[in-house]
């Protein structure tokens, strides 16, 4: 057996864990059906949403076809405003990079970041010392129960109400009950402390914009402004994708994100453009006032300069994770998140392939997908997906590396032999 089929059977064997677990039904159940109510509220309230997502689309391919020097001009600003700036070529340097910030740090807190999955980061700090606390309510909880993501936007989205309970009794002390409200304010009050404990704080970005050097962060509990806003170091990590050209771009992708995310808007949005700094003393300007000292912009590629050279699969970094087109993915319902390795659904296949593992990783994936093409219909991007996974498919058969099972299947269920 190649290594191939392995992680092939594998995959089958945690969907199919997945597709009985009832417990995991009733929880998507109860998400998708809010999801599907709260959008419709907020395109009957914003129906121009439409018209802004089609001109942030092309502001987003502008970006990519001209990224190196957006990157240089991000680079320049940031340095300017007495920040840090590291182009990390690959997952690896990038955590080096932050290790190094991070050297000495007794307690790191971290906003929920799907870029940092890749450097494998919570361990990695972990290794060295640090005591890492994920603050986003559903990084929390998946991160106390050793388990995994299964949404862009609500990584816990496949745990019922009344295992967060159990959980949260034990983390405690105290028997509570499987009330959400009771259950918020428990966290809340234990991750309290722990911003003000905190020597680092590593958030991702929603956007970085080239003119100012400026990060966006989007989000509804106010931990990413906690997280950014009160420890002596602030490191943002993100990907090369997220940088576009200006305030306004930056704007328009808030509004645009935040409807499609289902919300009529977002509780907060933050706009980090280097180090605290006053200058309210004889107008000399000092850096590290009450916010953090240090300021430090990771920006890595680890594989998206490759693909924004692809002109299909450089629509994969349009992605904006509003989390849309999982929500309407008929696979994703049965299964959630194991639908996929760090990044999920079908454009999680075209992600992995690029920075994840390369083929290998992503052929159980992208065998996966029904290419139904709900997820383009939903998405404010308009990425095709199937058009992608096509073109993957097309590539992993040219490489000899179609699964022996899925030839197999397919043998039985059709009489057509694919060697």
């Amino acid at each position: 057996m190649s290594v191939n089929d392995e992680i092939y059977n594998s995959y089958l064997r945690k969907l199919g864990s997945a597709a009985r677990n009832s417990s995991l039904r009733t929880a998507l159940e109860r998400a998708i059906e809010s999801y599907r109510r709260n959008r419709d509220e907020a395109f009957k309230l914003y129906p121009y949403v439409e018209r802004k997502a089609s001109k942030l689309r092309k502001i987003k391919k502008n970006s990519l076809l001209r990224i190196e020097e957006l990157i240089k001009q991000t680079r320049d600003v940031v340095e300017d405003l007495k920040g840090n700036f590291y182009m990390a070529e690959n997952a690896y340097k990038a955590l080096e990079y932050v290790k190094s910030v991070v050297k000495g740090a007794e307690t790191v807190v971290k906003s929920k970041s799907l870029t940092m999955e890749e450097l494998n980061i919570n361990s990695e700090l972990e290794r060295i010392g640090c005591k890492v606390f994920e603050t986003d309510l559903g990084e929390f909880i998946i991160q106390q129960l050793k388990s995994k993501p299964m949404h862009l936007l609500s990584p816990a989205i496949h745990i019922p109400r009344e295992k967060v309970a159990k959980l949260l009794s034990k983390i405690t002390g105290k028997k509570l009950p499987a009330e959400i409200p009771i259950l918020v304010k428990e966290v809340r009050n234990y991750l309290r402390q722990k911003f003000v404990e905190a020597d680092v704080g590593l958030t991702g970005a929603n956007a970085v914009v080239a003119e100012t050097g400026s990060v966006f962060i989007i989000e509804n509990e106010g931990n990413a402004r906690l997280v950014s806003g009160l420890p002596e170091k602030h490191i943002v990590v993100a990907g090369i994708e997220k940088v576009i050209p200006t305030l306004s771009d930056a704007m328009l992708l808030v509004e645009v994100v935040t409807r499609y995310a289902n919300y009529k808007a977002p509780t907060y949005v933050s706009i980090v453009s280097g180090p605290s700094k006053t200058g309210d003393i004889e107008k000399k300007i000092v850096y590290g006032a009450h916010g953090p000292k240090e300021f430090h912009l990771v920006l890595l590629d680890n594989g998206r300069k490759e693909m924004a050279k692809d002109p299909v699969y450089r629509q994969a970094l349009y992605c904006l994770r509003c989390g849309g087109c999982l929500y309407e993915c008929p696979v994703y319902s049965l299964v959630s998140g194991y639908f996929g390795h760090v990044y999920m659904g079908g454009i999680g296949a075209i992600l992995t392939r690029f920075l994840l593992g390369g083929l290998e990783k992503a052929a159980p994936i992208a065998y996966t997908c029904t290419l139904c093409g709900r997820c383009k219909k939903h998405c404010p991007m308009e990425i095709d997906v199937p058009e992608m996974m096509l073109k993957l498919r097309e590539e992993i058969v040219g490489k000899g590396m179609v699964p022996f099972k899925l030839k197999e299947n397919l043998k039985n269920a059709t009489g057509v032999n694919t060697d």
